[in-house]
């Protein structure tokens, strides 16, 4: 997948918003009710560098692969840096931004995730007294 798709990609998923922060930052941002789940570097030396947030696991196995590493600033909350995104396969990279996505989805409150995504949620199970 090149970076074109990847950005298609990343702005098509329910509620996704795009922002473009310039300078210094110069990073194009996508985030679902203010939640960043990735984003792209737009300027050099590292143009179209792509960035998302991973499972502690699999942190560890993409830091492994050659041409991604810890992202800058944000490595140690598991975000890591692809320098060029057509180097991952791309339904596993889909699976990645997916997961990223779901991720930053669930940091919002029930209510919010149904009004940005439209879908409904299943109930949450009651909590009985005594359970941990």
């Amino acid at each position: 997948m090149d970076t074109a798709h990847l950005m298609e990609f990343c702005a098509a998923l329910a509620g996704a918003e795009v922002r473009l922060h310039g300078a210094p930052a110069n990073i194009l941002v996508y985030s679902i009710g203010g939640k960043s789940f990735a984003y792209f570097k737009t300027s050099e030396p590292e143009r179209w560098r792509f960035s998302f947030k991973a499972t502690p696991k699999r942190f560890l196995e993409l830091t492994d692969i050659r041409g991604v590493k810890p992202a800058r600033w944000r490595g140690r909350h598991q975000w890591v840096t692809v320098a060029d995104v057509r180097t991952l396969p791309d339904a596993y990279l889909r699976e990645l931004v997916e997961w990223s996505y779901r991720h930053a989805l669930g940091k919002l409150s029930r209510a919010r995730q149904v009004e940005l995504t439209g879908a409904s949620l299943p109930p949450r199970a009651r909590a009985r007294r005594g359970d941990p």
